[in-house]
């Protein structure tokens, strides 16, 4: 990974971003499409934007005069990897929680 990416995780770190992401997964957007969902400047919302285009997480493409930004989950692999590592755990605690919610039947 090039060092001027930035980290998916800790792009996703912040609300803010997540609900960009959220936003964005059901169709591509302009930016002040999109900071009309927040209680933040639209310079603000273009900062959480800039982080995650960075961390590759969107797209930004000009059309006319406006920058539109759409999703690129690709980068989100990487935390869907990590999340399902924890799957393992729950499945094991389940299965051994599982005898014991039948004996207090």
């Amino acid at each position: 990974m090039p060092k001027s990416r930035r980290d998916v995780f800790a792009a996703i770190n912040d609300p803010t971003r997540r609900e960009i992401l959220r936003l964005l997964a059901d169709d591509a957007l302009p930016v002040g499409e999109l900071a009309e969902h927040f209680r933040i400047s639209r310079p603000a919302v273009s900062k959480h934007l800039r982080v995650l285009r960075e961390s590759g997480l969107v797209r930004e493409e000009r059309q006319g005069r406006e920058r539109v930004y759409s999703l690129s989950a690709r980068p989100l692999q990487e935390v869907r990897i990590w999340i399902t590592q924890f799957d393992r755990l729950w499945a094991v605690r389940l299965k051994r929680l599982k005898p014991r919610v039948a004996v207090d039947r």
